[in-house]
């Protein structure tokens, strides 16, 4: 407990006691090592007997003593730290030669580990010891771990990969979420508010302003991206960099060259929109990559690739079409349009450019442009003129029923175009959220095959079961949820057992909508498979006891029929016809 003492040239334990073995009065010899290594302070010697007297004990004394002279020398450090003297750490490496031998003693070791903590470069000797010692590197403080991370990168890794791991469980539950809501899904969060998440906090402060340690970080989450295609990792990799940015860390925000199209791209994220001024600023980044730095498309493509920047940029698009619907224009005259399409298009290639290295930015199949986009539009077309000839007088009604096949443009773009795919299926998600029942069971069907089955996605199904709530009366229908369920869902959900959660999730929202004769045929299809997962065991559980407990309550009076399901509020825009809703032209 008191080793190092010895070296300073300090009386410890061992020197009592072997004074007393040899000595031959014993009392005197107490008095005399007491007034040797005690506070040699004259004045003290006559005011002792009075704290006898208290029945104070001396070591209680000498204790609360050494805690104030403690405390003081640990602000003291702080302060010649701080201070404008050019020897101000000559000073702390001469503290740190005198105090580090007692680094093992408990009470002494927050002054060393202080002195530590403010020196900018701890000599290396140092440093390798605290670096072998596990209950010292345990103690030492972030900024003195820095030191040693910035060169140990797999100590540094063992320390980060427990945090990327948990950030990557953080994501995929939120996916699952029990909450099912249009208003509250997993892109609500604001980017700032994101950021206030753990991990991100974690990692920042671990990193400081080491240019070293950041770029290490950006290595790690580059590598899991190629190891598991997980895109929650391009997340991160924004979210660290405005974090920083939040913090005015010039030193990294000023070397990292992602940084002002980083900034400007989190603006439009947290508006759920890309605008004209800003899409001309990203553009402006884009066009600005030099001959020789090819390689920074590496990380804005991973920006791009994050999901919360993929969903912005496609709500964008979907925007534009529509507006360019209503003013009779074509896709491919819409400049901004097609710089929307070229970010998604670049975010989207992000695991095959940095797989390659080949950092070039892939070219945009112009077709998506001239043949896919018309075909969605097509679609949108064929629904409003089936609701406006609803509305027509009988006698000048024509026999045109509702359309049921797609363009053969659309589901083969659908099938084989990664940006094509993504579009379709937030046009799904944009007719859900307009409760156009006929139009999106035109369109569920033709999600069964979808280029890298992207319709069977955690994010896609997380937002597709939330939008579905909102036509949770058309459950009654047994087309409908033949079409939801036969046509869509149920056709991954042995393979997928994410799909299989995801139903779950669903009905245990709307298992009171739903068809009875339907969801008892349902819910048999539904049983989990003996191999599973616990959460997809605990899911059906729960819906198992809700319909049971339903089954069981007393059947209430007829009332009219409530929408209230336990979800957020959400404002429906009225029309004044009664007719089904339709797509906006």
């Amino acid at each position: 407990m008191f080793a190092g003492l010895p070296e300073l040239g300090i009386a410890n334990g061992e020197d009592l006691k072997e004074t007393l073995t040899n000595c031959t009065e014993p009392l005197k010899a107490i008095d005399q090592f007491q007034m040797e290594n005690g506070i040699l302070l004259p004045t003290l010697q006559s005011a002792l007997p009075f704290l006898d007297l208290h029945g104070t004990p001396r070591l209680e004394f000498h204790q609360s003593v050494f805690d104030e002279l403690r405390e003081k020398l640990m602000e003291q450090v702080a302060v010649i730290a701080e201070g404008k003297d050019e020897d101000r750490y000559g000073k702390l490496e001469e503290l740190l030669e005198k105090s580090f031998p007692l680094v093992k003693m408990p009470s002494i070791q927050p002054v060393v580990m202080q002195v530590l903590k403010h020196l900018p470069k701890v000599p290396e000797k140092k440093l390798k010891m605290v670096m072998a010692d596990k209950e010292l590197y345990k103690v030492c403080a972030v900024e003195v771990k820095r030191q040693i991370w910035q060169d140990n990168q797999a100590l540094f890794g063992d320390e980060v990969s427990p945090l990327l791991k948990q950030y990557i469980v953080e994501k995929e539950a939120a996916l699952f979420s029990s909450d099912l809501s249009i208003l509250h899904n997993f892109f609500s969060p604001t980017p700032k508010t994101r950021r206030q998440g753990e991990v991100v906090l974690k990692l920042t402060q671990m990193i400081g302003k080491n240019v070293k340690l950041y770029d290490m970080v950006l290595q790690f989450l580059r590598t899991l991206f190629l190891r598991t295609r997980n895109v929650h990792y391009c997340t991160l990799r924004a979210e660290l960099l405005m974090s920083l940015h939040d913090l005015d860390i010039s030193e990294i925000c000023s070397v990292d060259p992602c940084h002002k199209f980083t900034w400007c791209l989190d603006a439009c994220i947290r508006e759920k929109f890309v605008d004209s001024k800003r899409a001309r600023e990203l553009q402006g980044f884009l066009d600005g990559v030099k001959k020789g730095q090819e390689q920074v498309l590496g990380d804005l493509s991973m920006i791009l690739c994050d999901p919360f920047a993929c969903n912005t940029l496609v709500l964008s698009i979907i925007r534009n079409v529509q507006e360019l619907l209503s003013q009779d224009a074509l896709p491919r005259d819409s400049p901004d349009l097609l710089l929307l399409l070229r970010m998604l298009s670049l975010g989207q290639g992000a695991w095959d450019m940095i797989d390659s290295q080949v950092f070039k930015e892939p070219r945009l199949d112009l077709e998506v442009v001239t043949r896919f986009l018309p075909a969605m539009m097509s679609v949108v077309v064929d629904d409003h003129t089936f609701i406006v000839e609803q509305k027509l007088p009988s006698e000048e009604k024509s026999s045109l029923t509702y359309p049921t096949s797609l363009p053969d443009a659309f589901i083969r773009y659908l099938q084989d175009n990664r940006v094509a795919c993504e579009m379709g299926l937030y046009y799904v998600l944009h007719i859900a959220k307009l409760r156009n029942r006929n139009a999106l069971q035109r369109l569920l069907p033709a999600l069964v095959e979808t280029y890298n089955d992207m319709a069977f996605s955690d994010i896609f199904l997380h937002l597709l079961t939330a939008h579905l709530t909102l036509l949770s009366d058309e459950f009654g229908s047994e087309e409908f949820c033949s079409v939801v369920f036969d046509s869509f869902l149920l056709t991954s959900f042995s393979s997928k057992e994410n799909v299989h959660r995801h139903i779950l999730r669903m009905l245990l929202h709307l298992h009171l909508k739903v068809l009875p004769s339907y969801l008892e045929t349902l819910m048999q299809t539904l049983e989990p498979p003996k191999q599973c997962s616990e959460p997809l065991k605990e899911l059906h559980s729960q819906l198992t006891e809700k319909l049971e407990a339903h089954k069981k309550s007393p059947t209430p009076p007829d009332e009219p029929t409530s929408l209230d399901l336990g979800l957020h509020p959400v404002t429906v825009p009225t029309t004044s016809s009664s007719s089904a809703p339709t797509t906006p032209v």
